[in-house]
């Protein structure tokens, strides 16, 4: 009983931080699909360029999320740094609630699928998502 219950814990933190980068990163890929069909995209800007190039990551990890999952843990964390970077960087005030609303989901995300990784080890769970390969 005790294992069953485990393995409900770790396939509910697995499919949690998968779920949770998914949503993130569908507004993501809404910003850039409302972009592409904006009549007017206006000048260049750096501030645009660093978030759209964090939201290619943050789309990247959440991908990632659904096939491997070791590298969709490390891609998500770093896409939370990211956006703390770019919030402090280019952010005028309430850093902080802002960083909440966009870095947030990637870290809790991130955090779920590094949890699920270490338990699993633990629990003698390996069934990592994606293609192995088994030595006779």
């Amino acid at each position: 009983m005790k294992t069953r219950l485990a393995g409900r814990r770790l396939s509910a933190m697995k499919w949690g931080g998968r779920i949770i980068a998914s949503v993130a990163a569908s507004w993501w890929v809404a910003v850039f699909i409302g972009e592409a069909v904006s009549c007017d995209p206006g000048p260049f800007a750096w501030e645009g360029a660093t978030v759209v190039a964090v939201g290619l990551v943050a789309i990247v990890g959440a991908v990632l999320s659904w096939l491997r999952l070791r590298p969709a843990a490390i891609v998500l964390l770093v896409t939370s740094v990211l956006f703390a970077v770019h919030i402090a960087t280019y952010a005028g005030r309430h850093h902080l609630l802002v960083w909440l609303a966009m870095g947030l989901p990637y870290l809790i995300a991130g955090l779920l699928l590094v949890g699920w990784l270490r338990l699993s080890r633990s629990t003698g769970e390996t069934r990592d998502s994606g293609p192995r390969t088994y030595e006779p």
